[in-house]
């Protein structure tokens, strides 16, 4: 096992949301790599946040309590992430469970439209794919999609899947009415958290991007993310300094799915643990305002 190496990866999933190992499977990995922290970032749900938290407890590692919200702006899915929020604020919670209804809904429109391009599955193929009961709070994501179209011959891989049926603009995508940027930003806050847009490099719409940091007022950015080259990493932590936010990075780890790791492996990419204390500052801040 590695030593610590005062590095942190913000941006990880487990099986709470669309990731494919356990919370705790996912710290064990983070202290196996040397990391000195690791946060949990599921999408809309922070169920498996305790869990997590105990494995940090027994292994000696620092993990980070956190979300990854699903937003809508300029036509487009923007995710903002949160750390350090108050997993037990009801309000909270109550405003994840109705984004992840949102997302169930989605996801039934995905198979019905899949099925009209005359591709075989069904919702409970995709249950059946977890291989284990789908627990209470946890959510459903495209690349559980993703794995029964590979299983059944529609795709080659998770990242065919998703070019030809379910990223946006294809085929199998679906947009439902979603909380805007500045929205999921004040539940983060008001959760005693510290609100991140993430990858921002996804969006292909940096002006976009400007105009959800103008609005949202987040903390940070996700500066270092597995989809961002060298040149991106440099025009966003431009764009950090330009409006005093905290650079973040993280791997945006899922997992392995049919032999391939999405986005990128944990560890892969990473921040000083320096960064761990902005964001405990900010979020501070947020509780006490």
């Amino acid at each position: 096992m590695n030593q610590p190496n005062g590095r942190c990866d913000l941006h990880t999933h487990s099986q709470a949301s669309d990731g494919m190992q356990s919370p705790t499977a996912n710290v064990e990995l983070a202290k196996h790599k040397g990391l000195a922290a690791v946060a949990l970032t599921d999408h809309d749900t922070v169920a498996g946040v305790a869990e997590a938290l105990r494995a940090g407890e027994e292994l000696g590692i620092k993990v980070v309590a956190g979300v990854e919200i699903s937003t809508r702006a300029g036509g487009r899915d923007i995710h903002v992430l949160g750390y350090y929020v108050n997993i037990e604020d009801k309000t909270f919670l109550e405003r994840l469970r109705n984004l992840r209804e949102a997302r169930e809904e989605r996801n039934h429109r995905i198979i019905a439209k899949l099925q009209e391009l005359g591709l075989a599955i069904s919702w409970q193929e995709v249950i059946e794919g977890l291989g284990r009961p789908l627990e209470p709070d946890e959510s459903i994501g495209r690349p559980h999609m993703a794995d029964v179209l590979v299983n059944k011959g529609y795709a080659t891989d998770m990242r065919d899947a998703f070019d030809r049926y379910l990223a946006e603009g294809k085929p199998g995508f679906v947009s439902v009415p979603r909380v805007a940027p500045e929205e999921a930003c004040r539940w983060i806050r008001e959760a005693g958290g510290a609100a991140v847009i993430a990858h921002p490099g996804l969006y292909g719409n940096d002006e976009l991007v400007r105009e959800i940091i103008q609005n949202s007022k987040p903390d940070g950015i996700e500066v270092f993310h597995a989809d961002h080259d060298l040149a991106e990493e440099r025009k966003y932590a431009d764009l950090a300094l330009e409006f005093g936010l905290i650079q973040t990075g993280g791997s945006d780890y899922h997992g392995v799915r049919q032999g391939v790791v999405f986005h990128g492996d944990l560890g892969s990419k990473s921040v000083a643990v320096d960064v761990l204390q902005s964001l405990q500052i900010a979020a501070r801040r947020n509780r006490e305002s």
